[in-house]
């Protein structure tokens, strides 16, 4: 059950510690010209995943809904407190590539999407991985890029992504009659939204609190129940 998973938690891993090592020869300027180029790709993705969204009303309440969640318990704070904790034993090489900013962008590419949640269920329910283990093809070239300029952050969301699908997999029986195709897609198209925002934060154009925004990807499920 957990074979798919377990494969891309590991090529998580692999490609944030080649990345890692590749970081280190790394000029600093030429780091920051990554960076760059890495905001363009998350707004790139946000941007082409959010034609998957099948309820504009459904996405609009839930995000509506899921930041009023974030901002009460302030998951953004949370998330910064764990890096800097983990950054006071990991030092980045310079403070752009910090490490909660690492944790966060890389978690939000590689935990959230139709495949993350498509690929468990997969796994869970019969048994084959095929689309985890195309997704671990994926992450594993996404890591190695993401950690050679963002640093060893990258490395920490594999432990996010291996309970994020294991719990998918593990509960895959009872979540394939809750997860509706439309519900996906509205999922998927929420996340690309938080991507999208990921992106214009790296550029520094925005100062958005991404992290608080996480809940409204769950929120669509309770539309559909009730619904």
């Amino acid at each position: 059950m957990f074979f798919g998973v377990i494969i891309n938690t590991v090529a998580i891993f692999v490609g944030s510690i080649i990345g890692l090592f590749v970081n280190k020869g790394i000029p600093v300027h030429i780091e920051n010209a990554l960076m760059k180029a890495l905001a363009l790709c998350a707004i790139y993705i946000g941007v082409t995943g959010l034609s998957t969204g099948e309820n504009t009303i459904y996405i609009i309440l839930s995000m509506v809904i899921g930041v009023t969640i974030g901002e009460i318990i302030n998951l953004d704070k949370k998330i910064i407190h764990m890096g800097n904790m983990l950054e006071s034993r990991f030092p980045a090489k310079n403070g752009s590539a910090s490490l909660s900013k690492g944790f966060v962008m890389s978690s939000l590419i590689m935990a959230v999407g139709a495949m993350s949640i498509v690929g468990p269920l997969e796994s869970g329910l019969v048994g084959t991985h095929t689309i985890l283990l195309t997704k671990s093809v994926m992450d594993g070239l996404t890591s190695l890029i993401l950690a050679s300029s963002m640093g060893i952050g990258v490395f920490f969301s594999g432990f996010l992504v291996f309970i994020y699908q294991g719990a998918i997999a593990l509960f895959a029986s009872r979540l394939d009659a809750i997860l509706t195709d439309p519900m996906i897609n509205d999922i998927n198209a929420i996340g690309s939204l938080l991507i999208l925002a990921l992106g214009f934060n790296l550029l520094e154009a925005t100062k958005i609190k991404v992290m608080n925004f996480v809940p409204a990807i769950f929120i669509p499920i309770l539309f559909f129940m009730f619904y």
